[in-house]
């Protein structure tokens, strides 16, 4: 039996992944969140891997510190080893009854070491620290230690928020450096832009001539953002395509294996398992592969182990090869309901000039009018996600949510100049992952619908399928 692409654990949620890799194997530690209730403290489960596409299942890797411990919650952090062998996790220790004068649960960075290959962890209470002067005691969080070679010292980033100026601006990516590992000296932030509330889960790397400062931030929009300098110093630079992914995909790290990148985060659940429902935190752990353009930029597509690992075809036959509506819509659907099972579908587009609007229907009923969709707008320069029949709000006939015409938190820029684009795209249960022209992703959930046909449709415009193809594993 095929274990599930996108990785959960029996009756929990995965948080945020914190990957490391040795000898060909990425380990991937992430926040184990059980949801029930009295919190029984949050621990860091873990899952390994050779290829990200199959998994190990090695349970709880560091138990929440007990009821009254400073790390009853253990959050994000990282894991490196050093030039003796030693293996050493940094991570963000919580207990909801230590406050601060505010009466707010205040956090920690701790510090755990391994002698027996991350098998068990010795904890180090005595070497953990809050803030310094000037940084509020409750964010202080996720610490990210990696090893500045040119100036022979650990660095460490984690996120802070100054205590004083505009409260939704006054998120920082502090640092602090060590020689040891073991004794930290604050010094100026990394990276404080007076722009977010807070800059969560911060890693940095190099891969060639560029660094790249990644963290996942709530303010302007939830979602994991990258940035790019020539050096450590900065200045950092936002690309035009500064977003990993979207609203689904949140809290993304990662990490080389075999010299390919590949970034961990979890696609989001929705209250109530149902497509109208609020985004949760946590969720099925989904990992991308990101592609090192030319200009330094990033691409992001999927595992290549783990397309090769869809290997039996499924036809699908759609009717009309070509469609033209230069001022309508139409649409065409496949003779057959796409798998029940994990299914990986690849399409090719051939899209006319001028064309406004064209793209994907999923779960499509006979006729298409009810389906999810991938819509490509190229005169907006964008990929959407939308469904019909959209939210109703009444039993009046107008009474539908017409005015949001897409999941507005799902929309991702592209380039769509005229010509032929491929559509990439893995569905497993309420899970799916698109990837248009193996740069840019987009992860969602579909709940309501878990069946039905695929097809493709134009609005004002013109486009060919030059090829379908979907297979399952």
């Amino acid at each position: 039996m095929n274990t599930p692409v996108f990785y959960r654990p029996k009756n929990a949620y995965v948080g945020d992944a914190i990957p490391f890799v040795e000898n060909g194997t990425a380990y991937l530690f992430f926040l184990l969140d059980e949801r029930t209730e009295p919190k029984p403290g949050m621990p860091w489960a873990l899952v390994t891997t050779k290829d990200y596409a199959h998994y190990e299942d090695h349970g709880v890797a560091l138990a929440s510190g007990g009821e009254d411990a400073k790390d009853f919650n253990c959050y994000t952090g990282s894991v490196l080893k050093d030039a003796d062998g030693r293996h050493h996790l940094f991570y963000t220790g919580n207990n909801p009854k230590t406050t601060d004068e505010s009466g707010r649960s205040i956090q920690l960075v701790m510090h755990a070491t391994s002698d027996d290959g991350m098998r068990t962890w010795d904890r180090h209470d005595e070497l953990s620290f809050g803030p310094c002067e000037g940084y509020e005691a409750y964010d202080w969080r996720d610490p990210f230690v990696f090893r500045d070679e040119e100036k022979g010292i650990w660095r460490m980033l984690f996120a802070a928020r100054a205590d004083h100026g505009a409260d939704r601006r006054r998120g920082v990516t502090m640092q602090y450096v060590s020689e040891d590992l073991y004794h930290w000296t604050p010094t100026d932030p990394f990276w404080a832009p007076n722009r977010f509330v807070a800059m969560e889960c911060p890693e940095v790397f190099q891969w060639g001539d560029w660094w790249y400062f990644v963290y996942s931030e709530f303010t302007d929009a939830f979602t994991t953002k990258y940035r790019m300098a020539k050096s450590l110093e900065g200045p950092w630079i936002a690309p035009d395509k500064d977003t990993i992914d979207g609203r689904a995909f949140y809290a993304a790290k990662s990490a080389f294996l075999n010299g390919k990148r590949y970034f961990t985060g979890w696609i989001s659940t929705k209250k109530g398992e149902v497509d109208d429902g609020e985004w949760q935190w946590a969720g099925t752990m989904s990992t991308l592969e990101a592609v090192q353009n030319e200009d330094g930029t990033l691409g992001f597509r999927f595992p290549e182990a783990l397309v090769g690992d869809f290997v039996n075809p499924v036809e699908l036959d759609i009717p009309e090869a070509s469609l033209s509506a230069p001022d309508s819509y139409v649409c065409s659907v496949s003779n057959q309901d796409a798998p029940h099972e994990s299914t990986y579908i690849k399409a090719t587009l051939d899209i006319a000039p001028g064309t406004h609007e064209c793209g994907l229907l999923l779960r499509s009923s006979e006729d298409g009018d009810s389906s999810y969709a991938i819509r490509l707008e190229p005169h907006r320069s964008r990929m959407v996600f939308d469904r019909w029949p959209r939210k109703t709000t009444g039993g009046e006939q107008w009474q539908i949510s017409g005015d949001v015409p897409f999941y507005v938190e799902l929309e991702r820029p592209c380039d769509l100049p005229a010509g032929e684009h491929t559509l990439e795209i893995i569905m497993e249960d309420s899970i799916a992952v698109v990837v248009l022209d193996g740069q840019v992703s987009l992860s969602t959930r579909m709940y309501d619908k878990l069946d039905g046909r695929v097809g493709y449709f134009v609005s004002d415009g013109a486009a060919a399928i030059v090829s379908l193809e979907a297979r399952t594993r």
